[in-house]
């Protein structure tokens, strides 16, 4: 079964009661890189009373409700993205208290509101794992090499030049079998393909 993440990063915001909330839908690769946009919302906002979130990411899954009354920002948040079955995103809120207290029903439906208009702009596409490959080819066979990379999405990530030429490249964790058949066969069976390669 497929699982989906977001295209590109959505935002809204709405008004509830003089209270500001601008919701962002993120695609992330991981906790840390959550936790990096995260600290650049705050940076971005750094009149906001809460920066709310919540995330999505296979085992690193989280959510902070940064202040508010415990359950009524952070998990509405988290229960949207489940909603929308999406794994690899970062929901955050961020408010601006406008001085009216929502009490805890108005602030889980104006949490929930908020990152629910942001997720109906959102583009959903297939998340594929990626990971990563090692080739090692003669200087030879490098130009070739990095047309087959330019020719079959994937992403050159390293390359070290010493008595052979090493390149570490990230693609779909599914080709990377059939990609180590068809550079030995582009190379005449010269290139050293290594498909578990630590990145």
């Amino acid at each position: 079964m497929p699982t989906y993440t977001l295209a590109a990063s959505v935002s809204a915001e709405i008004d509830i009661r003089k209270s500001r909330f601008i919701a962002l839908a993120i695609p992330v690769a991981n906790r840390d890189e959550a936790m990096r946009a995260i600290e650049r919302l705050r940076a971005a906002h750094p009149g906001a009373t809460h920066v709310c979130w919540a995330l999505l990411a296979g085992g690193q899954s989280g959510m902070s409700d940064d202040g508010e009354p415990s359950g009524t920002a952070g998990r509405p948040i988290l229960e949207v993205l489940r909603h929308h079955e999406v794994d690899g995103v970062l929901a955050a809120v961020v408010r601006y208290y406008g001085g009216i207290k929502l009490g805890a029903g108005g602030l889980v439906r104006a949490y929930t509101d908020a990152i629910a208009s942001a997720m109906q702009l959102a583009e959903r596409v297939e998340r594929i794992e990626r990971g990563l490959i090692g080739i090692e080819v003669d200087y030879a066979d490098e130009a070739r090499v990095r047309r087959w990379i330019e020719q079959n999405d994937a992403e050159l990530v390293q390359s070290d030049y010493g008595m052979t030429v090493r390149l570490v490249v990230r693609m779909a964790a599914v080709a990377r079998g059939p990609a180590a058949a068809e550079l030995r066969d582009l190379t005449n069976g010269r290139a050293g393909v290594d498909v578990e390669v630590e990145a």
